[in-house]
């Protein structure tokens, strides 16, 4: 069962204290709506020089992720996959205090979920399993669709959701089942084959010598048009790949996890599989800090 909220902005429980463990694209965003919606913001990077500037917001830039956390009455993980929210939170357990809510926002996969929420149990956090759907300009934006699984009546959590979100897709009360990760493994599925789609129908067009714009104009207003396909591929007919408004390494990652998920219940993806294939070619001909349009080259040698 999943039910959607609207957050009402200004509506919820403020000044609270919350942590942000990683701030590239996503978290960095995040970091600044929380401070802009009055929050106290304390945040972390393991490289520091992507934390820093969020000083310049009123957020503390601290050292270490236990520093980060000390005092913290909501804790924020948005890092690379599951390892990486595990072993930050580990280095984090000096500062931990029991009752302290972990928004676990990072694409882990349901079964990294597993292992993140026995580590809150043991460390008496309340866990959500929160992944966010978007990219840059809605996280910015503080417009990102929050899919959350928890204590749907937790102020503190919902005040946070608010701050970074337009709406909450909540997919159930028990964040240790992953239901949350696996909706936007689910939505990212999607994501991902329409990026790698547009990728190969621009590769063929530039093969056979057709215009890409005459094919927008023959799908344009039509069943077949996606807005999704014309915004990533107009970034790579513009050539408008960096910065990156989802990197094209995470895409690689999400791939990856979407692959594993399916086959641990026995569900053949020829289409993610070639897919997963495409980022990690386009990764390795220099790709991986462009954002996942990139995977357009993937079709060529160099």
């Amino acid at each position: 069962m999943w039910w959607l909220s609207d957050t009402t902005k200004g509506a919820s429980m403020s000044e609270l204290t919350v942590s942000v463990l990683g701030t590239g694209i996503m978290g960095a965003a995040m970091a600044r709506n929380l401070a802009r919606a009055g929050h106290a913001v304390r945040v972390w990077n393991r490289s520091k020089d992507k934390a820093r500037p969020l000083a310049e917001h009123g957020a503390h830039v601290a050292g270490s992720p236990a520093e980060a956390v000390e005092g913290a009455d909501v804790i924020i993980t948005m890092l690379h996959d599951g390892p990486a929210a595990l072993d930050v939170m580990r280095r984090a357990v000096p500062g931990l205090r029991p009752g302290a809510r972990w928004v676990q926002s990072t694409t882990a996969g349901v079964e990294a979920n597993r292992a993140l929420s026995e580590f809150a149990a043991a460390h008496e956090l309340v866990f959500f399993d929160a992944p966010v759907l978007g990219t840059k300009e809605p996280a910015e934006a503080g417009k990102l669709t929050v899919l959350a699984a928890g204590p749907s009546d937790d102020a503190a959590a919902n005040a946070v959701f608010d701050a970074v979100g337009a709406r909450i897709v909540w997919t159930g009360e028990d964040a240790s089942a992953g239901s949350a990760s696996s909706l936007k493994l689910v939505a990212n599925s999607w994501v991902l084959l329409l990026t790698n789609g547009i990728g190969e129908v621009l590769a063929l067009a530039k093969g056979l010598g057709v215009d890409p714009r005459q094919f927008f104009e023959l799908i344009e207003g039509g069943p077949l048009d996606a807005g999704y396909a014309e915004l990533k591929g107009s970034m790579v007919l513009n050539d408008r790949l960096s910065p990156a408004s989802f990197g094209l390494d995470t895409a690689a990652k999400d791939a990856r996890l979407i692959v594993e998920a399916a086959e641990r219940h026995e569900v053949r993806l020829d289409l993610a599989k070639a897919g997963a294939e495409r980022f990690r070619r386009a990764s390795e001909l220099g790709h991986g800090e462009e954002d996942m349009a990139a995977s357009y080259y993937a079709s060529f040698d160099q």
